[in-house]
């Protein structure tokens, strides 16, 4: 399998597994919507994506500067209309801890906004869906 490939295998229940890069990503569905919840919902994955990105994406701003990262947490928020099922808005905020150098807190920011998997919503590839 390459790093282009990732190879989807439906284990039982409500369970859908992905495997890439020498490692299964599992998921399953809320009890509430007939799974067993042994594991993420597929689109609980793709938010943890979004916040992990910007979160890497800040860790290797830090890095690349020597700022220690002892302290610095991200959260992130969606929102979306009642009766819809599609967020309209996502807020990540930076946490970041006393000491942190002031004159660095905009371009942490730049930084965590160009995380590839938002870039990535805001550019979307062309999706083709085919059987064998």
């Amino acid at each position: 399998m390459s790093d282009h490939e990732i190879r989807v295998t439906l284990p039982g229940g409500s369970r859908v597994d992905a495997q890439y890069r020498g490692f299964t990503m599992a998921t399953d569905q809320p009890v509430h919507d007939g799974g067993t919840n042994t594991a993420p919902a597929p689109f609980d994955l793709f938010l943890g994506s979004l916040a992990t990105c910007a979160g890497y994406y800040v860790l290797a701003f830090c890095r690349e500067r020597k700022i220690p990262t002892d302290g610095i947490t991200l959260t992130m928020t969606m929102e979306k209309p009642q009766g819809s099922k599609l967020y309209t808005k996502i807020g990540i905020v930076i946490h970041l801890p006393a000491g942190f150098p002031e004159k660095y807190r905009a371009a942490v920011i730049k930084a965590a906004d160009t995380c590839a998997v938002k870039a990535h919503i805001l550019h979307p590839p062309d999706f083709v869906i085919t059987a064998d």
